[in-house]
């Protein structure tokens, strides 16, 4: 009777009933596929969903990797010399002939701003020792401290002469006088020696408050006063040459008289250095009374080599720098980890408050439920904006500024997560699992936690992820609006970085552009995000492809 034995189907010979594609490869697989692992597959399905998750990745790796790898956030640098610049990264700027990442600006220059930004690079290139600068204009515009990166065309309008070139904004700062202790300058001093990098430069022939020099620029202006190492025709005098040129024109004096000098490739600037009674440059001189070891010491530096010698590298800023001259990728990083701190924080606290209110709301009903949504009801009629800025006005002088927002949020933000919540206890309360677990004794407490919660997580964790894009959006806004200030030499928010570039943003764009289009993605790729997540634990999906 052997033929009547049961034999064992084959599982080759199972196929899939449904038509179309399969949430498993060809082979049949007789082990059930779970829920999360369901999900999964359906959200990796949604190709809009994983695009903003990758992206969300790589904006978190951004705010964790700058902070470690970029010299300029280590040392906290805050460089007012260097506020409101361009990217800039030197070795790329070098590599791509200065025209990538070289920190530089379109710009239209009339004759004597031309000589002016070429005369940085022939400053720079003075010959310790020579008392006399022999630099061409043309030699200047090869010196890697020259400030155009490369010149596009040239035009005349009229009797002026026009150039159209890009101008690095960093080396534009070019020379600038500052006061040093002895100590500091003796430093200096050791330090370029050592390093074969000159950073002292000749100082200028100012005169004196009685007999003052005529060509020099500084009692005019004295914000760049000192790249006006070249004698040149202010509007204090009224000469032939101011009428005829205008003021800020280099001159010659060799031949007796103001003579005007006009731009050309072999041109030399006549210098206006301060130098002793034996004719020699002075790099240095005592101000101020007082002994002589206490004295301070005027003197000018090529501002970029003196960055080099006070931290240690060059100046390099990956997205440039903000309004204040901190390094804008270091701030941005510091603005996106808060963000995402903040709006972390408040959807794990309104995930927990929203789910013990919501359960109890929804498993026991009547008159509980009743009274909680009352309360709920006279929360949800608060508006945030007035709860922010009553808790920052009143509770962020005595908790701190982000502590007192993150109550702000706490307030109010549970009740879309309770009443979520709500609605499936509702759903699943009555359900014939529930009653059997009931029926065996089971408490209210493991009934609620065990049997019906695990049911609703996947709306819950949906929620909770359509918590931060909101969250980010508002903290950006208060920030902007100057409600909450988040903003210190250590951290900032987003909102903090686009409020500071408003007023700005039109001559310097970087400074909006990188923190709105960070937060133009955070908002966008977490709700992508959190919509996909919402399809993949719908359990009405569970097995389907859609």
């Amino acid at each position: 009777m052997e033929d009547n034995k049961f034999k064992e189907i084959p599982k080759e010979k199972f196929e899939f009933a449904n038509v179309g594609d399969k949430i498993s490869d060809a082979k049949f697989d007789t082990k059930p596929i779970g829920y999360f692992k369901d999900a999964l597959l359906r959200f990796s399905k949604n190709k809009a969903s994983v695009a903003a998750f990758i992206i969300i990745i790589l904006i978190v790796l951004f705010a964790l990797i700058v902070p470690i790898f970029t010299n300029n956030a280590k040392k906290g640098l805050l460089d007012p010399y260097y506020a409101k610049k361009g990217p800039r990264i030197a070795s790329v700027a070098e590599g791509t002939n200065r025209r990538l990442a070289n920190g530089g600006t379109e710009r239209t220059l009339r004759e004597t701003s031309y000589i002016y930004e070429l005369a940085i690079g022939a400053g720079a290139s003075y010959v310790t020792g020579s008392n006399k600068n022999t630099v061409t204009l043309s030699q200047g515009s090869e010196s890697k401290y020259s400030p155009i990166n490369y010149l596009k065309s040239s035009y005349k309008q009229g009797k002026t002469n026009y150039y159209k070139g890009n101008v690095d904004t960093y080396l534009e700062v070019g020379f600038v006088f500052l006061s040093l202790t002895k100590d500091e300058l003796e430093a200096i001093e050791k330090w370029q020696a050592e390093n074969n990098l000159q950073v002292l430069y000749p100082l200028i022939d100012t005169g004196t408050a009685a007999s003052p020099n005529k060509y020099y620029y500084g009692f005019t202006d004295f914000s760049n006063a000192a790249n006006y190492w070249y004698k040149v025709v202010t509007k204090s005098f009224d000469t032939d040459i101011v009428r005829q040129y205008g003021v800020l024109t280099p001159v010659s004096t060799k031949d007796g008289s103001d003579k005007y000098l006009s731009y050309s490739d072999n041109l030399v600037l006549e210098d206006n250095f301060l130098r002793d009674d034996n004719g020699n440059v002075l790099y240095s001189r005592p101000t101020g009374g007082g002994a002589e070891g206490m004295h301070q010491y005027e003197v000018r530096v090529l501002y970029y080599n003196y960055y080099i010698f006070k931290n240690g590298f060059q100046p390099n800023y990956l997205l440039g720098t903000d309004s204040q001259g901190y390094d804008l990728a270091y701030r941005m990083s510091k603005g996106i980890q808060l963000s995402l701190i903040l709006s972390v924080i408040v959807s794990v606290i309104n995930f927990i408050i929203g789910a013990i209110y919501g359960a109890i709301e929804g498993y026991y009903g009547g008159a509980i439920d009743l009274i909680l949504e009352r309360v709920s009801d006279i929360l949800g009629g608060v508006p945030f904006m007035v709860v922010a800025t009553l808790f920052q006005m009143h509770f962020a002088g005595k908790v701190g500024a982000l502590p007192s927002l993150i109550f702000a949020f706490v307030l109010t933000g549970w009740l879309g997560t309770a009443y979520r919540v709500r609605a499936q206890f509702y759903r699943f309360k009555n359900q014939e699992y529930v009653m059997a677990a009931r029926t065996l004794g089971a408490r209210d407490r493991r009934i609620i936690w065990k049997h019906i919660f695990p049911n609703t997580l996947g709306t819950i964790i949906t929620s909770s992820v359509l918590v931060i894009p909101g969250v980010i959006f508002s903290e950006s806004m208060l920030s902007f609006l100057g409600i909450i200030n988040l903003g210190g030499s250590k951290t900032t928010s987003l909102g903090t970085l686009l409020a500071d570039a408003s007023s700005i943003w039109t001559k310097y764009p970087h400074l909006m552009l990188a923190p709105a289009v960070v937060i133009s993605l955070l908002m966008i790729c977490f709700n992508l995000f959190g919509n996909g997540l919402r399809d993949a634990f719908n359990p009405t999906l569970r097995g389907s492809d859609e």
